[in-house]
């Protein structure tokens, strides 16, 4: 029991120091948290599907271990349990279907790119987590976290909304179903469900980890990155799945971003010694809510205390248009139905081949899909739309002029390193600008759900941020898992 006991919020150095000392192996590993997955999935609904080959997985690693085989040995990431979103395509026995009925039995033409890049380092892949269907593209109206295959997702802590899309990849985390997951985000996908399920989540520069064979939205926002219960955890995933993917042109210019010798290199102690850091206070309303209002002071009071400094009082000019603008709607419905379209003729088998396709068959399948109860209103308006032509143009040219007048200009003009935001309330900044922003936990408001704190920067900062990110974690240590009852 000892042994259950220690795996609980285990981290990857944890688990890899106990396999060095033979007191773990991955098979006992996966093991565990199948087990967890049995106790807990039912009530938290955090896990789409296990992988039946996920212990013959564990142990080929097991064997690549004692043979000392050369085999990705070096990466952090050998024999360690991974769950993958619903809409991270595999090509084994799980299924890929973003969390609908209309996908299931589809059979992919690869693995996708990040996919891939786990395998070769030698992550095991556990399964799929559940999210909010079609990456919360399909309406306005479905809760976070809900799928037709999935059911209602629910964060561990509050019992209630997992915020989404990557919802069950950060409820499995938080709940202890898995050591580290991978989500998506288009806008917010990642930093919210983070942000709600104390966990720690990585929106990397658009481009930086690749998209190929991720069931899409945007081309030009989705980006795909760990979320883990700690930085270090979620360094690791990074330096996995970042890199170039001849199947996604984005990562060939964006390589150049990334550091010789990897991210691991900034895990460091002191990382927020002279770094300068923004404070946009519009972000800091938080109305009669003392508790977090005063624990997200002190958080501001220990970046400064380990040397960071702080650039107060700071405004993003446009701020209210970011928030106002329909521009970032109308050119991600039409890219919507472009990207998918493409996505669903690449399938090698499936029962939809379009985004007219999946209209129908939801409606067909009405009771399934709760078609009656949350509708599908962006699928209806993105079908709706013909290509790139004038209006999502002009919308695609006042996203650039927002971004370069906004976000972009604070940042060049104050020198920072990074902006400061509580929560997920930066998403959309970061979404139309393609800019990173790792989120760290951060406590509890007076309701007793947990929040974030968010560090963004310009593309291809993560290096400043994981420094910022880790030394504010470490400062801090906040983390805690859920206590659920079951």
């Amino acid at each position: 029991m000892a042994m259950e006991v220690s795996l609980r919020e285990a981290t990857v150095d944890d688990i890899q120091l106990a396999f060095k000392q033979n007191q773990l192996t991955s098979r006992r590993l996966v093991e565990f948290y199948l087990k967890e997955i049995d106790r807990l999935n039912p009530i938290l609904k955090g896990v789409l599907e296990v992988n039946p080959d996920a212990l013959m997985q564990a142990d080929k690693a097991d064997h690549e271990r004692y043979s000392h085989a050369p085999i990705s040995l070096s990466s952090p990431l050998h024999g360690i349990p991974i769950l993958l979103k619903d809409n991270i395509a595999t090509k084994d026995k799980l299924n890929t279907t973003a969390g609908s009925y209309a996908l299931l039995g589809s059979g992919v033409p690869r693995d996708a790119g990040v996919a891939t890049k786990l395998r070769n380092a030698g992550a095991i892949i556990l399964g799929k987590a559940s999210l909010s269907e079609w990456s919360n593209f399909r309406s306005n109206n479905a809760p976070n976290g809900w799928s037709g295959r999935g059911g209602q997702g629910k964060g561990p802590y509050t019992m209630e909304d997992p915020l989404g899309s990557s919802s069950g990849s950060a409820i499995s985390v938080a709940a202890n179903m898995v050591a580290v997951a991978v989500g998506t985000e288009t806008d917010g996908s990642i930093l919210s469900p983070s942000n709600r399920n104390l966990v720690v989540g990585i929106k990397p520069t658009v481009g930086l980890t690749s998209r190929a064979g991720v069931i899409p939205i945007s081309p030009r926002q989705d980006s795909v990155g760990p979320i883990c219960r700690t930085v270090s955890d979620a360094v690791y995933v990074l330096d996995a799945i970042a890199g170039i993917d001849s199947n996604d042109n984005a990562t060939i210019e964006t390589s150049q971003y990334i550091p010789e010798g990897g991210y691991a290199q900034f895990l460091k102690a002191d990382g927020l010694r002279g770094k300068r850091l923004g404070i946009v206070r519009d972000f800091y309303n938080f109305g009669n809510d003392a508790i977090l209002n005063r624990t997200v002071e002190q958080h501001l009071n220990t970046l400064r205390e380990r040397g960071a400094v702080l650039v107060d009082n700071l405004e993003i000019a446009n701020l209210h248009e970011y928030y106002t603008s329909s521009s970032e709607n109308t050119a991600m419905l039409a890219e919507f139905k472009i990207s998918l379209n493409a996505y669903l003729s690449e399938l090698v088998a499936s029962p939809i081949r379009s985004l007219a396709d999946a209209i129908a068959f939801n409606k067909k399948n009405a009771k399934l899909e709760k078609i009656d109860e949350y509708g599908q209103d962006l699928f209806i308006q993105a079908q709706a739309t013909n290509g790139i032509g004038k209006a999502e143009k002009a919308a695609l040219a006042n996203l650039t002029r927002l971004t370069k007048d906004g976000f972009l200009k604070l940042m060049i003009k104050k020198k920072l390193d990074a902006l400061v935001t509580p929560g997920n309330r930066v998403s959309t900044i970061l979404a139309v600008g393609g800019f990173p922003g790792i989120i760290v936990p951060a406590g509890f408001d007076s309701e007793g759900t947990p929040f974030g704190i968010c560090f963004e920067g310009v593309k291809g900062s993560e290096p400043n941020l994981i420094e910022i990110a880790y030394g504010f974690e470490q400062a801090t240590k906040i983390r805690k898992p859920p206590k659920i009852a079951v």
